[in-house]
């Protein structure tokens, strides 16, 4: 009767593992992501609130933890708590990174024209 009480142990252990896995660590890193997004908005930005509401930041207020936003053509002025943002619309640049190159970097990669003709004139 040990053993298998040792087996039945494994497997809720390997049932609770699973479903830490597979839907507990997404929801954090989602929720991780939502607060960063909402941490770096920058007057100008366009956002949508969780209700529909289509608009422009105008004004961040952080000690209050609320924004105000600016709507439609008559420029309506709302006030919103920072937790009611769903998605901010604004496309920002962003300069790409320099790959890195390692010993094993050129394996495995197609080159195009342009490095083929680089690395025979070299």
């Amino acid at each position: 009767m040990n053993g298998g009480m040792i087996g039945m142990i494994a497997i809720y252990a390997v049932i609770i593992g699973l479903v830490y896995l597979f839907l507990l660590r997404p929801n954090s890193k989602k929720k991780k992501q939502e607060a960063e997004m909402r941490n770096n908005l920058e007057i100008g930005d366009e956002i949508t609130t969780i209700g529909g509401i289509v608009g422009r930041v105008v004004a961040i207020k952080d000690e209050e933890d609320a924004l105000i936003i600016e709507t439609g053509s008559d420029r309506v002025k709302m006030k919103f708590k920072k937790w009611c943002i769903s998605s901010v619309d604004t496309v920002k640049e962003t300069t790409p990174v320099p790959e890195k190159k390692s010993l094993f970097s050129g394996f495995g990669k197609k080159k195009n024209s342009a490095e083929a003709k680089e690395e025979k004139n070299a």
